[in-house]
């Protein structure tokens, strides 16, 4: 789920959420954002005990991205605001900012 914050110069505060019940115990966000890196964007269990990262990204673009769970397994946000097909076959989440 992507919950977008307000416009601060040309900033946006985005929060990415995926739900608990996805079973795994460590999932990271990976996109053209942070160059796919599998590492540098955890997500942690909120109060709610769902996964969740909040990150500044620059306004009016469009980015791909995708979970990574226990480092194996690709998951798409189930409430991205599209889908585009990416190299391999399948797709990737869209943001739209």
């Amino acid at each position: 789920m992507l919950k977008k914050g307000p416009i601060t110069g040309n900033k946006l505060e985005v929060s990415f959420e995926l739900p608990g019940e996805v079973s795994g115990t460590a999932v990271n966000l990976c996109g053209d954002f942070n160059e796919w890196s599998a590492t540098s964007l955890p997500l942690s269990r909120n109060a709610e005990g769902n996964f969740e990262v909040t990150v500044l990204l620059e306004a009016g673009c469009r980015y791909q991205y995708r979970y990574l769970i226990d480092g194996a397994r690709w998951e798409n946000d189930w409430m991205a605001d599209d889908y585009v097909a990416n190299e391999f076959g399948g797709e990737d989440s869209l943001l739209v900012t």
